[in-house]
């Protein structure tokens, strides 16, 4: 809160350097007096109260004159934060257009109502943001059935009328001065609309005629005024427009084009100086806004979470997306307010709607105004800031960019074309020659236009190269062939694929190493996006990022829609994991705890959100609840592509209740319905696909049982029904969904289960018989077959998973006592303890960890568990951090022959046999 010394330096700041001010304290004395006793609210009330003068025209402006001073003294004393001064105009405004447009239609109809005439606010109206002598740039639109007007008039003409008389209430300069310069040329096609157009005309233009700078418009005009309902549903009709579900890097080009144009055009000099412009030069206010509606335009699509207005909230929303490094967003946004302040002080001493810098004396006046000691020290700040901005502005949008003239499509002669395929070794070089000439004639909606074709021709003997030297050079072409079909728009795909070889590699990579990959980027070529999005291969955060990354996503808050977010959403991070993992951008590992992060994150929606649509006609039971346990690679956490889920549906509470909605259940009827509904928004394909291959077969009883039995029950047939193949199941069970309560009751019945002494010969037995009665039947698929293999992955787990039932040290003290990590389901964590404990050699970790990898690595690139091709052996390579495929084979049959060992010592066989010798 300022001090009164604060109140008297402003005033005295005003009434020397601010020609404007001085003369509104001269002519506002009562406004005056309040402001120098400090009395800042109780002026701005004042203000307001001048408002309420019965003639329009008056009333506004004398309102606007005394805010305008108000919030002048006020923002000079520190008393009112730049936003207070933004958040004040801007209401103003709002109030302002909302009273002319009603005064309008009164006068003419008699009718206080502002019923189908529209003013949706954009630019700093629309962001919360005006200036402190800003115009306004409305764009009015009237529904003709809706709009009041006399039984004679057309609606068009009315409209057009009531524009007129809406411009002068705000705009006509008289005695009282003027309200607002409206400004109308951000309507549709301004150049020949009227200045009040049709809503389904505009609807007509936005859908299919707008031009890249009305999207950036549009990221942040709001309904202000009139027909607010209208404009509400006005704005959002055209939300595919502005945010499209695509990633638009074409925006980017875009911005980069307009920025050169306004740094060419500019009257002043590019850096801070007399004559420099805070808003369109060089690190100024545009660049910086120009930097929040890029990211909004390329990433909003997908998240609504960035499809806000006011440039702090925006530059918030893209740093806590990761859109933008916090410190550039904290330095964005502390700038951006600096020069909107230096802005508002160039504008305070004349009221005029400047943004340059003065030349002579006058600059010592502005940099007076805001308490520096002369022109030279705000030229010195400007400097520092606006070049830390400028740089910023380069590293994420890059140097503007002069757009060269669209070159003329040439293709490739088809002889040519002919020869070439034949020296990159494609087969039938003639046919497929005519096939890919065939692209060009008009079937794909992608290839139409001139600037695409241009592109296209220009990648096209890249793509094809990249093709050659593929695994499976005709599978590559075949899955192009569909993403040209099936895209809406690639030219700015062909243009990055062109300037990015490294993209290039990264497509064909999708294309041929992994099946998976390549069948969902056919399926859904909006997956491209992640592709080109550096931003998106990164591993993704904890279950609560995810979850909270899923619902942002949701378009709507019905269950459907979160249905389709959590497929969607999933679909995409899955994909990105599989792009990282192909091109060893992280280790398999943490790719096998993210995949079961993102599943965790799914879980953990598709529970609450099934049981409300369920509980909808069937109720809820007080006092009892659904949990789910994950069991196998998903209790374990470390899931694979091809991973199902492992669950178990449980339940607590009075078994004798019924639920309270109108279809009441009983207990376990109600949970065992509740489940099967879990499972089918877990399985059932919607609009965005299947999501996973949900497995209950764990469950008590196996699929004869009920989907879903009560903690007790579960207990019961834990204690004294389970084989000892279901405890060591249980071994990996983690409990997924649940409150703290059933979350602590289920871990005591497990831990009780797990813990319980045991005949240690007996577990011996039972677990080696079932381990060769698996071998027996189950064969590995392949050389390749980590988990089938002996001395592969299952022989691991069975290894834990009998020390950990058997439950004794070397030592014979208890594992339990000393070694509580060795019951971890996460096996990374129980390997270790069972080491500490001398149960497993010390290279047991790290031979785990080799077949872990592999496992998750071959899922995408071998499933078969076959020998994998040249380029896929490579990528298998790369993603499990050995030097080479030979030497990775290697590794694997040393870390079976290690693995077999230690199988053949702890339960007295010979397996070793089936581990081929290495040198």
């Amino acid at each position: 809160m300022a001090d009164l010394a604060a109140w008297t330096s402003a005033l005295g700041r005003a009434r020397a350097y601010a020609p404007f001010l001085a003369r509104s304290l001269d002519r506002l004395p009562e406004l005056a007096e309040l402001l120098a006793h400090g009395q800042g609210e109780a002026a701005l009330d004042w203000a307001r109260e001048r408002g309420r003068c019965e003639d329009t025209g008056v009333a506004l402006r004398r309102e606007r004159l005394a805010l305008a001073t108000a919030l002048a003294i006020g923002d000079l004393a520190g008393a009112f934060s730049l936003t207070r001064v933004m958040g004040e105009l801007t209401a103003f405004a709002d109030r302002a257009l909302d009273r002319a447009i009603r005064t309008a239609i009164q006068e003419r109809t008699g009718e206080d109502s502002a019923r189908g005439f529209i003013a949706l606010a954009l630019g700093k109206q629309g962001a919360g943001e005006l200036n402190y002598s800003s115009d306004i740039d409305p764009v009015l639109l009237f529904d003709p059935a809706a709009l009041p007007r006399r039984a004679t008039d057309d609606p068009g003409e009315a409209a057009q009328r009531y524009t007129r008389r809406i411009i002068a209430l705000l705009s006509e300069n008289t005695a009282e001065g003027y309200a607002f310069r409206v400004d109308l040329r951000l309507r549709p096609a301004s150049e020949i609309s009227l200045l009040a157009v049709p809503r389904e005309l505009a609807l007509v233009h936005y859908q299919s005629a707008a031009l890249p700078w009305e999207r950036a418009a549009f990221t942040r005009a709001r309904a202000a005024a009139g027909d607010i309902q209208a404009g509400e549903a006005f704005l959002e009709a055209i939300r595919p427009f502005v945010w499209r579900s695509a990633l638009d890097f074409g925006a980017m080009e875009e911005i980069r084009s307009l920025t050169a144009r306004i740094r060419d055009t500019s009257s002043g000099p590019l850096t801070p100086g007399r004559g420099y412009n805070v808003k369109r030069g060089r690190g100024g206010i545009r660049e910086i806004e120009f930097i929040v509606q890029t990211f909004q335009l390329i990433h909003g699509g997908r998240d609504p979470a960035l499809r806000v207005r006011g440039t702090h909230a925006a530059l918030d929303a893209l740093a806590k997306a990761g859109r933008i490094v916090p410190d550039h967003a904290e330095t964005l946004a502390r700038h951006y307010d600096r020069l909107r302040v230096v802005e508002h002080r160039l504008q305070m001493i004349n009221d005029s709607q400047t943004h340059s810098l003065p030349k002579g004396p006058l600059l010592d006046n502005v940099a007076r105004l805001d308490g520096l000691a002369d022109g030279s020290a705000l030229v010195d700040e400007l400097r520092a800031l606006t070049d830390e901005t400028a740089q910023i502005y380069s590293k994420l949008i890059g140097e503007p960019k002069r757009a060269p003239a669209a070159p003329a499509s040439e293709p490739m002669p088809q002889e040519e074309r002919e020869e070439r395929l034949g020296t990159l070794g494609f087969d039938n070089a003639k046919g497929l020659a005519e096939r890919i000439a065939a692209w060009r004639d008009g079937r794909y909606q992608t290839l139409r236009s001139e600037q695409a074709l241009a592109a296209f021709d220009a990648l096209t003997p890249a793509l094809l190269e990249a093709f050659a030297q593929s695994d499976d050079p005709m599978r590559a072409l075949t899955r192009w062939e569909n993403l040209l079909e099936r895209a809406s728009t690639a030219v700015t795909l062909f243009r990055l694929l062109n300037a990015q070889p490294h993209l290039l590699d990264r497509l064909v990579g999708a294309l041929t190493l992994a099946p998976t990959l390549s069948d969902e980027l056919a399926r859904k070529p909006e997956l491209l996006d992640i592709l080109l999005d550096s931003g998106a291969l990164e591993l993704p955060g904890s279950v609560e990022d995810i979850a909270a990354h899923i619902q942002r996503s949701a378009e709507r808050s019905d269950y459907e829609a979160l249905l389709d977010a959590i497929r969607r959403i999933t679909g995409e991070l899955r994909f990105a994991l599989g792009i990282q993992l192909i091109e060893g951008l992280a280790d398999p590992l943490a790719i096998g705890a993210a995949l079961s992060r993102i599943a965790g994150a799914a879980l953990s929606l598709a529970v609450p959100a099934a049981h409300a649509e369920f509980a909808a006609r069937h109720g809820r039971i007080e006092g009892s609840e659904l949990l789910v346990l994950g069991l196998g690679r998903f209790g374990g956490g470390a899931l694979t592509h091809a991973s199902d889920l492992d669950l178990v549906y449980l339940f607590n509470g009075d078994l004798s209740l019924r639920s309270d909605g109108e279809r009441s259940l009983s207990t376990t009827n109600y949970y065992n319905r509740l489940a099967s509904r879990v499972t089918a928004a877990l399985s059932v394909p919607t609009a965005q696909g299947a999501l996973y291959e949900v497995d209950t077969r764990l469950r008590p009883q196996g699929a004869q049982g009920p989907l879903a039995v009560s903690c007790a029950a579960f207990e019961k047939y834990q204690r004294d029904a389970a084989w000892t193949w279901e405890h060591m199941a249980l071994a990996r069970a983690r409990v997924l969904i649940g409150s703290p309560k059933g979350h602590s009751v289920l871990e005591t019945i497990m831990r009780k289960v797990l813990r319980r002494a045991r005949d240690p010969h007996s577990v011996r037995a039972e677990v080696s018989d079932m381990r060769a009665q698996m071998a027996r039947h189950k064969s590995p698929a392949g050389p390749l077959d980590v988990k089938r293999q002996r001395g592969g992955l299952i022989d691991c787990e069975f290894l834990v998973h009998y020390f950990q039932l058997r439950g004794v040290a070397r030592d014979a003290t208890a594992l339990a006592d000393r070694f509580p990590d060795a019951y971890s389901p996460d096996l990374g964590a129980a390997i270790p303890a069972l080491t500490a404990a001398g149960l497993l050699p010390e290279s047991f970790r790290s031979d785990y960890d080799l077949l872990t990898r592999m496992l998750v690595a071959l899922r995408l690139l071998a499933p078969d568990g076959l020998e994998p091709p040249a380029c896929a052996a490579r990528a298998l390579a790369r993603a499990c951090r050995a030097e080479s495929y030979e030497a990775l084979l290697a590794d694997f049959a040393a870390a079976r022959a290690r693995v077999c060992a230690v199988w053949n010592q702890t339960f007295d066989a010979d397996i070793s046999d089936t581990v081929p010798q290495t040198t």
